[in-house]
């Protein structure tokens, strides 16, 4: 199954799904139309103006060796789904470009480094409660608050294996179960991808830039215990 990225240089609250992309080479065309279980698909990025808040900034995200989960958590509202049909829901990482990073503390900014190191085995994250009909998952918020983020390349826990100092887009996948015998024949037309490009962040073992520490910690709920009433403080 191929997966292609939309994106948009204007910030959107919601992405549909188009109508045609181009068509994995063995499908044997230059466009095709998908499915109509899922050309109505609209997706909607929950928290979006936090994100935005993060993005200014220039979001990070924690890897660990035992897995960190995200924050902001990935969380989208799906509507124009087939009520009926059953949908596998998932998720992956991929570079933003081919280099590495470091943070300037005189300057509070990144720098290209570099070029970026080997790419981490590629991972997809199916949300747990997939298959799912349509109706399930318009019926409320659909959240990833289970996927953690890894930089150990021998992981086996199921995480997302991701470097450290490297940007990524996350990348959200709409997967219409085909219930036909030879639904592998109709893969291409049987999904759409979705990205939301203030969702990018750099992966770091430790934050680099302060204000996203206090952002952070000012607008995590579980980060409560680090909170101070003097915010100069953090």
């Amino acid at each position: 199954m191929c997966f292609f990225l939309l994106s948009s240089p204007v910030p959107q609250l919601s992405h549909r799904c188009a109508l045609t992309l181009p068509c994995c080479a063995e499908a044997g065309g230059a466009t095709c139309a998908k499915a109509p279980q899922v050309t109505g698909v609209t997706v909607q990025l929950e928290m979006h103006t936090l994100w935005q808040q993060f993005d200014q900034l220039g979001t990070e995200m924690i890897v660990t060796k035992a897995g960190r989960r995200m924050f902001p958590t990935f969380q989208v509202s799906i509507s124009g789904m087939d009520p009926a049909a059953e949908y596998v829901l998932l998720m992956d990482f991929i570079p933003v470009d081919d280099k590495r990073y470091r943070y300037a503390f005189h300057s509070s900014s990144w720098l290209v480094a570099g070029r970026a190191d080997v790419a981490a085995p590629g991972r997809m994250h199916f949300h747990p409660d997939s298959p799912a009909r349509g109706s399930q998952w318009m019926k409320q918020m659909v959240s990833f608050d289970a996927l953690k983020l890894t930089n150990n390349l021998l992981d086996d826990n199921g995480h997302m294996i991701l470097n450290s100092m490297h940007r990524y887009q996350p990348r959200f996948h709409v997967v219409y179960v085909d219930p036909r015998r030879d639904s592998q024949l109709h893969a291409h037309r049987n999904f759409c991808t979705f990205s939301f490009p203030e969702t990018r962040f750099i992966a770091v073992t430790a934050y680099q830039n302060h204000r996203i520490t206090q952002l952070k910690i000012a607008s995590n709920p579980f980060a409560k215990g680090f909170r101070t009433t003097d915010p100069d403080a953090w």
